[in-house]
């Protein structure tokens, strides 16, 4: 008798048409192309238009995933949005994007994990499938970042842009199909990654705006220093947890947070046999999103081969740090 496990059945992606360049951001925040380029290896990104807001982004990313499971709307249980840049604080997200694809018969619900909420949405969908066998999960990471930066930050305005990705996850045949996850919250890091003004502690109003309360903040050599000091250890308990070994990992999909920093994470875990996909010099910094869109693209390619061991690492404000092991399942045979 066949037994089930729980996987993602297919993947789909999203970024805005507008490319924008180093030379145009540099311009913008006092610095050169090559500098940025040299600080972060990103040589362009993508900004949403100013009629786009993170749902449609969703929405689009949404669609592809479920084209390609040959899934119809109406047959998603649960719709996951990770978003830390929501359309709006109420209503969440997630309803927004039910309506704009017609998933009615979903129950909808938003994630805020900022850059690791793709993979806490996973675990989430993997846990309610668990529960409910036979039902699926659209899970979506949506992010526009480009609303919410502040240009006269030179060390955090250049990483930043926009995109969605989205993945369907259900019952998979056995072996494949999630082999663990590991979350992990670091509360006493919480002021590392924030935006400070516009929630019920410091509410919006002409003061806050005037002091740039409302943009994204990040104290980034910190941030680096948390990511090298917790996210290997993370990553080898999930794998030494699965039974499997680092060595045995054959991609490794991590948040494209800045390509020198994802350099040192790979020497730093020793993964450097694993190949590394990679879309931080197209795209930038996609906060949640952009695990699953170089996921997406990793899968569309078909560089991802059924049985393969396939590593997942997101890390981001909280401070919060998620990984997750699959046994890669493929197209359906």
């Amino acid at each position: 008798m066949t037994t089930h496990a729980v996987g993602i059945i297919s993947t789909g992606s999203y970024v805005p048409k507008e490319e924008v360049s180093n030379e145009e951001v540099a311009a913008r925040c006092g610095v050169t192309a090559e500098w940025i380029e040299r600080k972060t290896e990103i040589r362009s990104r993508r900004y949403a238009p100013p009629h786009e807001a993170a749902s449609d982004l969703a929405a689009r990313a949404a669609a592809e995933a479920l084209d390609a499971a040959e899934v119809p709307a109406a047959a998603i249980d649960y719709l996951i949005v990770s978003t830390s840049t929501g359309d709006s604080p109420q209503p969440p997200t997630s309803a927004l994007v039910q309506h704009a694809i017609g998933a009615y018969g979903a129950a909808c619900f938003d994630v805020n994990a900022v850059c690791s909420g793709f993979v806490y949405g996973l675990e989430l969908a993997r846990a309610l499938i668990a529960l409910r066998p036979g039902s699926r999960a659209l899970v979506i990471a949506a992010d526009v970042y480009s609303r919410i930066l502040d240009f006269s930050d030179r060390r955090t305005a250049p990483l930043f842009a926009d995109g969605a990705g989205a993945a369907v996850v259900g019952e998979v045949d056995e072996p494949y199909g999630f082999l663990g996850t590991d979350l992990s919250t670091s509360g006493d890091a919480h002021h590392l990654i924030r935006v400070e003004a516009g929630g019920s502690r410091s509410p919006a109003s002409a003061e806050t705006l005037a002091e740039g309360g409302h943009y994204f903040r990040m104290e980034g050599r910190a941030v680096r220093e948390f990511v090298n000091q917790r996210l290997p250890s993370a990553l080898e308990r999930l794998v030494e947890g699965a039974g499997r070994r680092l060595g045995e990992v054959d991609h490794f999909v991590p948040h494209q947070a800045n390509g020198v920093m994802m350099r040192e994470l790979v020497e730093a875990a020793g993964l450097t046999r694993a190949t590394t996909h990679r879309t931080v010099e197209r795209y930038g910094n996609l906060g949640s999103a952009s695990i699953p869109v170089t996921l997406d693209e990793a899968n569309r390619a078909g560089r991802l081969r059924r049985g393969e061991l396939v590593l997942l690492a997101g890390f981001g404000g909280g401070m919060a740090v998620g990984t997750s092991l699959l046994s890669w399942r493929g197209a359906a045979a």
